[in-house]
Formats: structure tokens, sequence, C-alpha cells
């Protein structure tokens, strides 16, 4: 039988980063320190701005520090490290607003809605999938995304582990195509046009160069105009990310069927 539950606080916070244990707000705040207005969510909050505005390389205690007009020694008394802050920024980025809790016959919108809402927490915070996974989410807003993709599956015939793989699966989907989208983002932003991401300015080039001899599976695929985009407005698939979040529903979908049907026998 486990006691955890009979640790206290300050035996949390020591098993824990001490990023995450700030996040928790287990953490104690510091004895001395600037007597003007300062906290951790201040910090969190202009190391965010800067790396919205310029990335993740750019934040910096020093520049922190410099942005609120203290020193980096003052901010050190109340983040102990560049890594504890980068966990700090991590978890606010994830405090969004929520939908509603949808019905259980409505459980592929609600994947759907978790999908989409994490998709855009890496196009507005473009830094977020910079920063490494280095574990499971800990802290308190990560937690309650994860709570959030679980919703959908409380009534489902399934177990523990079958809940976190398909939370796992919807995560991993949602980073990708997250990413994807940010980086297309960062080229349209530095100068470049969607056109060209996509390859949609290369096409004539693309049906010269792949010949059938070399390229016999690519080939069909080019001169349709189907890999750089060309009809996408005859194209009746739709766009690709909800295309591939289709079809990981369908085989959630399946997948549960089976469950079921094997649970009856």
């Amino acid at each position: 039988m486990s006691h955890d539950d009979d640790l206290t606080p300050e035996e949390v916070a020591k098993i824990l980063p001490p990023g995450a244990a700030l996040g928790w707000g287990l953490a104690k705040p510091p004895q001395r320190g600037p007597k003007r207005e300062m906290s951790i969510d201040l910090i969190v909050e202009k190391a965010i701005e800067i790396a919205d505005k310029d990335g993740l390389a750019s934040v910096s205690m020093n520049r922190i520090a410099s942005a609120l007009g203290f020193t980096a020694m003052s901010l050190y008394r109340y983040i102990p490290s560049k890594d504890d802050l980068l966990i700090l920024m991590q978890d606010a980025a994830c405090d969004i607003s929520l939908p509603a809790e949808r019905t259980p016959q409505e459980w592929r919108e609600s994947m759907r809605e978790y999908v989409l809402g994490t998709v855009d927490v890496f196009r507005k915070h473009p830094w977020y999938g910079d920063i490494p996974i280095l574990g499971i989410p800990i802290t308190p807003n990560n937690l309650r995304i994860v709570e959030w993709a679980l919703r959908p599956l409380r009534d489902m015939p399934l177990n523990h582990y079958e809940k976190m793989s398909i939370v796992l699966l919807l995560s991993s989907y949602a980073r990708m195509y997250g990413m994807l989208q940010r980086d297309i983002d960062r080229a349209v932003q530095a100068g470049s046009s969607e056109e060209e991401f996509s390859g949609l300015n290369y096409s004539a080039a693309l049906r010269y160069l792949i010949k059938p001899d070399q390229f016999p599976d690519l080939h069909p695929i080019v001169m349709s105009g189907a890999y750089t985009g060309e009809n996408e407005d005859e194209n009746t698939v739709g766009n690709d990310l909800d295309f591939g979040l289709d079809r990981i529903l369908d085989g959630i979908e399946q997948f549960l069927i089976q469950k079921t049907a094997s649970d009856a026998q």
C-alpha cells in the first residue's frame, strides 16, 4: 500500500525539480530580495514576452533582469536556474482556456478540440517546441492539459495504460503538426510564402525533374499537382491536419469496437 499521501509539502518539494516545485507553490519565498515589486509570475511573464518576440535563445536571466530593472542575482533568489525558468515558462504557456466538457457520444469532437488547442500553443508560443522533452508532465498546467485529454476517455472500456497510450498518440500528433505549422509561420514571417514552403513555386521544375523510371510512385503524384498542393480546391480529402487526425480517430474507434466485442465474449 502506498503512503504517498502522508508526504509533507516539504518532502514533495524535495522530490520534484525546483522549477516544478515552484510551479506548485511548494517552494519557500526568498527571505531576502528586492524591496520593489518582484515575483516568480512576473519573471516568467517577462521571459515569455522575450521568447515570443525574439526566440528562446534570447532568454537569459541577465536580459530578464535588465528588462525588469533588477540584477540577475536578484532573480536567482526566486528561480534557482535557467532550467527551472524553462519549466515554469512551459507550464505558463499551458495556462489556456479549456472548452466546456462534451457528452460521451461527442468523444471525437472532444479529442479534436484537444489536438487543435495543443497546436495553438505551439503557434502562439513558437519557442515552446524548442524546449526538449525531459520527462512526463509534472507541473500543474501541463497536468491540467493531460486531464483535458483524458476527459473523453473517462467512460470508455479502456484500462489505464490504454487511456494514457491514446493521450500520447494524440499529443504526439498535435506536437508534430504544431511544430510544422510553427515552422510555416516562421518562414512566412521571415519573408517566405506558404506557396514557397509547400513547394508550389517549384511545381514546374519538379515536373521536369521527376522522371517515371527513377521515381515510379512519386511521378504520378507530382504530375497531378498533389505533391505541392496545386489542385487543393479540387482535393476532397481536406487539409492535412484534419485528414491525419480523422484517420487516428478512426483507428481509436475501431479499437473501441474490437475491445467492446472482446469484453462481451
